[in-house]
């Protein structure tokens, strides 16, 4: 919305630097995180009333949970999503597609998350919404995030995969990508949902991997950055780094408030809407494969889950001694807090790793 400023611009005066990615993404940052301090407290506050009793906690859990964690209220990922959306439509270019498809795949899958965590805290039930109708809606948002960026694809990437490291290969899924961004999009949201155990596990990661996603998608934005790191252009996506700001500034706000002992959780309200970004942002610029590396932690954490499930339906017997993985650590002894800066310090090496992949070749 702030870029259009820029009209009034002589081209050596302030206003000129709203034609600035970098300079609208800090004020994106900014934003959010503005946001979140100044709503964070009252939005505790206020689910505090609604939730007398939090967010229910799994009986089957470890625990020290049912004690620790008892009372604490959930839906805390509306602070982020209000803080992304709020510094993404005052900062970003409006009329660029690739802004509405990540803001329309996260919007959606935050709604999901939504009713979820309503339905939890209303029933006192940890099952909430059935897994049916999540995956449902989420292929559906999905399908229509992927045809929509498909479709803003130049033709010489409409419908391929890219490839890290063999940065001439591609391969031409043709319609089929459809299917193959949907399963991006729907994994990554799951991938961080089932990582959204500890405080400040999940989103940490998500800002760690969205940070690096922002920088490629400012680089393959760019046609000099994109020719010298031999990697694909695609045009207009350097206006992604507005939104990862705003997503960082929102969750670092969050995070205040979500430390240990954390004040309020996210919720599937912001591990859905988050893990759905994530995946929209890498569809969006062509690196599906590098999320994949930039997010093995959330890949990982999924891993468990079903390996767990498919080796105990085949043997009766556990892999871990409980999953997703960060709880296998929990049951060994290892402190929530140790857990989780072990793992944002993962998360940083995994990062570097995927943006190492914009040199190598």
């Amino acid at each position: 919305m702030l870029y259009f400023i820029n009209v009034f611009s002589d081209g050596g005066d302030i206003f000129n630097l709203f034609r600035y990615i970098t300079f609208r993404a800090g004020g994106a940052f900014f934003t959010a995180l503005c946001f979140g301090f100044i709503f964070g407290q009252p939005l505790i506050n206020f689910l505090r009333r609604k939730q007398k009793n939090g967010q229910p906690i799994r009986a089957d859990g470890p625990e020290h949970h049912l004690t620790l964690k008892a009372g604490t209220p959930t839906m805390g990922g509306v602070l982020i999503l209000g803080a992304m959306l709020t510094g993404s439509i005052l900062w970003a270019r409006l009329d660029n597609i690739y802004v509405w498809v990540i803001l329309l795949v996260t919007v959606g899958f935050g709604s999901i998350g939504f009713v979820d965590d309503y339905k939890k805290v209303i029933n006192r039930d940890t099952r909430g919404l059935s897994k049916s109708i999540r995956l449902s809606i989420g292929l559906l948002i999905s399908f229509v995030a992927a045809i929509l960026t498909m479709s803003m694809h130049s033709e010489n990437l409409s419908g391929f995969i890219a490839f890290p490291v063999f940065k001439g290969a591609l391969f031409n899924l043709g319609w089929f990508f459809i299917p193959f961004a949907m399963l991006v999009i729907v994994g990554s949201a799951n991938a961080v949902n089932l990582t959204d155990g500890l405080d400040g596990l999940a989103v940490m990661p998500v800002m760690i991997a969205g940070g690096a996603l922002g920088i490629i998608a400012y680089a393959v934005g760019r046609v000099d950055f994109s020719e010298y790191l031999d990697v694909h252009y695609v045009s207009g996506t350097g206006e992604i780094l507005i939104i990862v700001s705003a997503l960082i500034g929102g969750g670092l706000g969050f995070l205040w408030y979500n430390a240990p002992p954390a004040a309020i959780f996210m919720g599937d309200t912001g591990s859905l809407a988050l893990g759905g970004a994530l995946g929209a942002i890498a569809v969006s610029i062509k690196h599906e494969i590098v999320l994949a590396i930039i997010g093995g932690l959330f890949v990982v954490e999924a891993l468990s889950v079903i390996v767990q499930v498919l080796v105990y339906r085949i043997t009766k017997k556990r892999v871990f001694l409980m999953a997703p993985i960060h709880h296998h650590f929990e049951k060994l002894g290892w402190a929530e807090p140790q857990i989780v800066i072990r793992f944002w310090i993962i998360s940083v090496i995994l990062a570097l790793i995927g943006l190492a992949t914009l040199k190598l070749r």
